[in-house]
């Protein structure tokens, strides 16, 4: 092969090289950097030691003392994603979301709900959906989501987001206070203050709390607080940690304050774990793909085309002259001839 041929290959395969380069920057890595339809389900534990917390049994309501634990389970629900429509149809993706608070001495309920919410693919933000409901006691309720509840977005910033709370069923900002490492990973800190925020409850519900805990009152109302602190992988946008600080009063209309929540829950250190391992290993792969991937083949693409524009330039050293034929000698030159 010609030197001129070699150069033209290692040109064009560096020519090849920059183009998936790109490739993978500018096309392969945003969408690599969206949440996937088939989403593997996830667990989340948190517990809350010492807490005082209202329970509800057979109508009975009572004030009890001990260690709660709620686990939150979110999976994907693929035939709900499928029928999107309009702006959601491939922008957007529905979970199914539920929460059981249990009583760890005796593994009794405490509370529950479930939910269907779109998330937006990229920001993992709530979306208006006409097909969202919350069930907190066995009935499907219209609901109103938005904000981020559940994940950050990807690319997560050093800025305030809007974070929904179920409580109060809006949104509050949740303020960026500091970096920290939290099972090797950096994280940012992000803290959530609600403070006298008023819990909707359901009037029969209302009846029957006040009619137990604050006899002769005849209405009355609860007032909410919470410090919810989650630390977040900024690449990812997964929660490596939450830790909420709820604090809950029944306030009713003869003065009488009782406490039925008061609780800090924080994911156990199996959550934070396994929480750390996916961001870990979905971070590795999003920046082998939108970054290490793609300047390790602009870097090869550059040198193979400078080489073959090198080699292309070069011009092959000019041939000796070649050595004159030796003339054959004349027939009897220099002879003398004998007469």
């Amino acid at each position: 092969m010609t030197s001129r041929a070699v150069s033209a290959v290692l040109f064009g395969v560096g020519v090849v090289a920059v183009v998936f380069a790109a490739g993978l920057a500018f096309v392969v890595g945003p969408r690599a950097a969206q949440l996937p339809y088939d989403l593997e389900p996830t667990q989340s534990v948190a517990e809350a030691p010492n807490a005082t917390f209202m329970q509800i049994t057979n109508g009975s309501v009572a004030i009890n003392k001990g260690t709660l634990r709620s686990t939150i389970r979110v999976q994907a629900d693929r035939k709900a994603t499928a029928a999107l429509t309009g702006d959601l149809d491939g922008s957007a993706a529905v979970w199914l979301v539920g929460q059981d608070v249990v009583r760890t001495d005796n593994n009794e309920r405490v509370s529950a709900y479930s939910t269907s919410l779109a998330v937006d693919r990229k920001t993992a933000a709530a979306q208006k959906w006409d097909g969202q409901w919350l069930d907190t006691g066995g009935n499907r309720e219209d609901v109103d989501y938005s904000g981020q509840i559940y994940k950050f977005p990807f690319g997560t910033e050093k800025q305030d987001y809007q974070i929904f709370d179920r409580d109060v069923l809006g949104t509050q900002p949740a303020k960026f206070v500091k970096t920290e490492e939290i099972a090797g990973l950096e994280t940012y800190q992000f803290t959530q203050e609600i403070r006298e925020a008023r819990q909707q409850v359901p009037a029969d519900r209302m009846s029957v709390l006040v009619g137990a805990l604050a006899p002769g009152a005849t209405s009355g109302e609860i007032v909410y607080d919470n410090t919810r602190t989650v630390w977040v992988e900024p690449t990812t946008g997964q929660f490596i940690k939450v830790q909420e600080v709820q604090h809950k009063n029944l306030l009713a209309n003869n003065g009488v304050s009782v406490t039925i929540l008061d609780a800090t829950f924080t994911y156990t250190d199996d959550t934070i774990k396994k929480s750390a391992d996916t961001a870990s290993s979905n971070r590795q792969l999003l920046m082998l793909v939108k970054l290490w991937g793609p300047l390790v083949l602009l870097l090869i693409g550059l040198v193979l085309i400078v080489a073959g524009l090198l080699l292309f330039r070069r011009r092959p050293a000019a041939a000796a002259p070649a050595a004159p034929a030796p003339q054959p000698e004349e027939v009897g030159a220099g002879r003398h001839v004998k007469e």
